[in-house]
């Protein structure tokens, strides 16, 4: 990350609202935003195949679901904050990945500017491509907070996306049976 770019960035958004830059409270404040950056943007750094390539072999091949990861990300048409919670599901085919892992997959999709709507897919794409399961099946469901304090103004709306893929598009029952375990 370019920090540098950032702290003359910071300085010129005050300027560009009306404050002063040298104002005691102001002074570090480019510096805490650019440091800021380094954490809540760190998955732009990340590949999700650093965390799924280690996986087990397994003889059960059910439905593993990882449900209420939670997770801060950024809309990236805001730069505002969205945050909520992740379920992720797949079915084995063979082998899984160390249930951490998929809140670290999570994570390096939420710790970029985003959308709601790709962060779920660029999930369901990972566990597909790293884990090869039978389905996959993720769910977000998130408040905008470009929703709540700008624009449309409505505390508390919260956004939902699914995303699909292989047995989990073929078998209704399997959608619902991940629905009724994530409530």
């Amino acid at each position: 990350m370019d920090q540098k770019k950032i702290k003359e960035g910071v300085r010129l958004i005050l300027e560009g609202i009306g404050e002063d830059p040298q104002r005691e409270g102001l002074l570090e404040t480019p510096d805490r935003v650019a440091r800021m950056c380094e954490e809540i943007y760190a998955g732009m750094a990340q590949d999700a195949e650093a965390h799924l390539s280690k996986q087990f072999h397994v003889e059960n091949n059910n439905m593993v679901l990882e449900k209420d990861i939670v997770f801060y990300s950024t809309c990236e048409h805001h730069l505002l904050p969205f945050y909520g919670k992740a379920h992720v599901a797949y079915i084995p085919d063979g082998t899984v990945a160390g249930l951490s892992k998929l809140a670290r997959t999570v994570e390096v999709y939420a710790r970029r500017p985003q959308l709601q709507e790709q962060m779920t897919a660029q999930i369901a794409d990972a566990l597909e491509t790293h884990l090869h399961p039978k389905g996959v099946m993720v769910m977000i469901e998130a408040e905008h907070m470009c929703m709540t304090m700008r624009g449309v103004q409505k505390p508390g709306t919260k956004t939902v996306t699914t995303m699909v893929r292989g047995d989990f598009a073929q078998d209704y029952s399997l959608q619902q049976t991940f629905l009724q375990m994530v409530k």
